[in-house]
């Protein structure tokens, strides 16, 4: 009986011993691994075997090229499963460790879950593994120059089954940044500050798997989009090629028959010319102007530059014809009524 409780005490011991290290990761890593090694250059020696993984996707957007002394940059890490990133089931949770080797100095929000590595108190690493593996800090450069400033990121996507195991990926990216002046270029200041450095999965980082319902539907929003360009297009021609044929045959017709436009006196005849032309001049500015523009005419997210320019260049040209019909109507010699 004593040596069976004895053997049971040494093995909860044995037990305890196992998962205080695992625990204490999940809180961060250390600053060291099990080889003595630094963990956020040399990578960790528990999850995966101690191999690195291209499925462990390691991104940091907000790197400048170059840094000016004392100026402060926001740096956004993120660490994921590519399997997830690509729309499959992988690991949900992540956590990383970044250093600067103490050049500068690190401070985040208190809602960021991060906290100084542990044996490196200039490094930062996550207090508690992150769901959507995100995380917002600022980075301040040192007041002097420093030369090149040299970083290192670990960082590891893992199941959330509390013990470090092979479904437990991991991978270290590093990445430099210029002293102050040793960069000049004609581009804005912004431009120094939007880098975005990544290591991963090449498939995961920019060829996102699209499903079969995803590609149906661009086709089907494809064909809606062609018949109501095309619907738009036959009917608006058409309708122009009935008013300028009716208006050519009318003036086949009044030849023929020697007809034309009633008399109109001057007095009317010439406000109802200059209107028509200022209303003419006025359709063909504004067809000249949207053909010529680059900025599209939206309306609730629907294009019309196209629509626009045509109308405004057929009311040009139906005014136009207005015009010529009232000098017409203003040449036409008067009826006895309308002497009358």
């Amino acid at each position: 009986m004593g040596l069976s409780v004895s053997r049971a005490f040494i093995c909860l011991i044995l037990v305890a011993a196992v998962s205080i290290p695992a625990l204490g990761m999940s809180n961060g890593p250390g600053a060291y691994n099990s080889n003595d090694e630094l963990t956020v250059k040399y990578g960790c020696s528990c999850h995966n075997n101690g191999a690195p993984s291209e499925r462990a996707v390691v991104m940091v957007t907000g790197v400048p090229l170059m840094y000016e002394p004392s100026e402060s940059y926001q740096l956004t890490i993120r660490v994921a499963d590519s399997l997830t990133l690509s729309g499959g089931e992988g690991n949900t949770q992540a956590g990383f460790l970044l250093s600067s080797d103490s050049i500068g100095n690190f401070t985040w929000q208190d809602d960021q879950e991060i906290r100084y590595a542990e044996g490196r108190p200039d490094d930062v690493s996550h207090s508690d593994t992150d769901l959507d593996g995100s995380w917002v800090l600022t980075w301040t450069a040192p007041d002097d120059d420093m030369g090149i400033v040299q970083f290192w990121i670990a960082g590891n996507s893992v199941d959330g089954g509390g013990i470090p195991d092979e479904m437990d990926y991991w991978n270290v990216l590093s990445f430099s940044v210029n002293p102050p002046g040793t960069i000049t270029t004609d581009e804005s200041g912004s431009t120094l500050e939007t880098r975005t450095i990544s290591v991963g999965t090449y498939d995961s980082l920019f060829l996102l798997e699209v499903s079969d319902e995803q590609l149906e539907k661009e086709r089907q929003d494809a064909i809606s989009q062609r018949v109501f360009s095309q619907g738009n297009l036959f009917y608006w021609t058409s309708l122009t090629a009935l008013i300028v044929g009716a208006v050519v045959q009318k003036e086949i017709l009044e030849r023929k028959y020697d007809d034309g436009p009633e008399f109109l006196a001057s007095e009317l005849a010439y406000p109802q010319g200059f209107r028509r032309a200022f209303g003419c001049l006025l359709s063909f500015y504004l067809g000249v102007r949207w053909a010529s523009s680059d900025s599209p005419i939206v309306f609730q997210g629907v294009d019309f530059t196209d629509f626009a320019t045509g109308t405004a260049f057929f009311v040009s040209a139906w005014a136009a014809y207005g015009v010529y019909r009232t000098v017409l109507a203003a040449r036409t010699l008067p009826d006895a009524k309308d002497v009358l």
